[in-house]
Formats: C-alpha cells, structure tokens, sequence
C-alpha cells in the first residue's frame, strides 16, 4: 500500500503539484489531498491510479515503504 508520505515525497521528486497529480491519476483533487494527509484514506483503486501515475513519472517505490527517481 502507498502511505501519504510517500505520495508527498514522490510528489516533491518529480516537482508536481497535488492539481498535477490528479491531472495525472484521473484522481479527483480533493481525494489527493485526503490521501496526503498523514490519516489517509482513499478506495483501493484510487491509491493504485496514484501509484500508476507516479511511476510512469518515474518514481519507484522501495521495500523499506520510501520513494526514489527510477534510474
């Protein structure tokens, strides 16, 4: 699963702003920002839309429930 911090983070690596996100993940801008907070919570499908969105960007999620730019 894809926690809140980890969405700020990749965020902040690939200089995307929350509207980007949503623009990106067809995920609508007030459920991104429910999903940043540090409470969460979002349907199963929307968190796998933002992750999708995140890595065709270029962010991989790490085991140790971090984030990185893919090399």
């Amino acid at each position: 699963m894809v926690e809140s911090a980890q969405i700020r983070a990749a965020r902040a690596y690939i200089s995307w702003s929350q509207t980007d996100l949503s623009n990106a993940s067809s995920v609508s801008l007030p459920t991104i920002k429910r999903m940043e907070k540090d409470s969460g919570g979002s349907t199963f499908s929307n968190v796998i839309k933002v992750r999708e969105a995140l890595e065709k960007a270029g962010i991989r999620f790490t085991e140790a429930r971090g984030v990185e730019p893919k090399h």
